[in-house]
């Protein structure tokens, strides 16, 4: 069985836990919202944002790169509170993980793509830190999925072998990954699917 002889989960944060912090769904609202060219300000993102991630660049950087560049009739603190306020729990996922951390008694390390700003917003916001034990955020260790080596420190830091480890996460490519380490690894497509893996002895009432 998947969980046959796990003793650590790590999982992503954003589209499984939580949604995404700052995907492009989230800077098309935002394009409308403060009336910016969204063309414009995509690319300038992805020329800069895996440096973000990566704990490169701080918020007000990127924001500098990306955003205020040129005046604009809002603040960056306007920005930042919409930025931040993109951010939602995924009530149903979280209640799942916990069952399943308290049912096999499991550490659970957090393995995101994510910049430094935005990772303790969301741990504060969501009390996350109540859920997760060790939180391994690209910004943190300055490595990103789908580099195996943010695996690894996953793995090293939470002092676990890789086939004593499930690996969670909504992108199938750090799937493969992950298993390419071998790490035990799904798929998260909805929750009703993980459910079904993790707990398929549950029963609906």
């Amino acid at each position: 069985m998947l969980i046959d002889g796990i003793t650590t989960l790590l999982t992503d944060i954003g589209g499984v836990l939580l949604t995404n912090g700052w995907d492009r769904y989230a800077r098309q609202r935002a394009a409308r919202h403060f009336g910016l060219d969204y063309n414009d300000m995509d690319e300038r993102h992805h020329l800069t944002f895996d440096t973000y991630e990566e704990g490169k660049l701080s918020l007000d950087e990127y924001l500098e790169r990306v955003i205020f560049y040129t005046p604009r009739h809002f603040s960056e603190d306007e920005f930042k509170q919409f930025m931040m306020a993109q951010s939602q729990s995924i009530p149903d996922m979280l209640a799942l993980i916990g069952e399943f951390k308290r049912q096999h008694n499991l550490k659970v390390v957090a393995v995101s793509n994510e910049g430094r700003e935005l990772t303790n917003y969301r741990v504060r916001t969501f009390h996350l830190d109540a859920l997760i034990d060790v939180f391994v955020a690209s910004a943190f260790v300055h490595v990103r999925k789908p580099d195996r080596d943010i695996y690894q420190i996953a793995l090293d830091m939470a002092q676990v072998e890789p086939n004593e480890a499930l690996y969670i996460d909504d992108r199938a490519m750090f799937v493969e990954v992950a298993r390419g380490l071998g790490l035990r690894a799904l798929h998260h497509v909805d929750y009703d699917a993980t459910r079904m893996a993790l707990m398929p002895e549950a029963v609906e009432v």
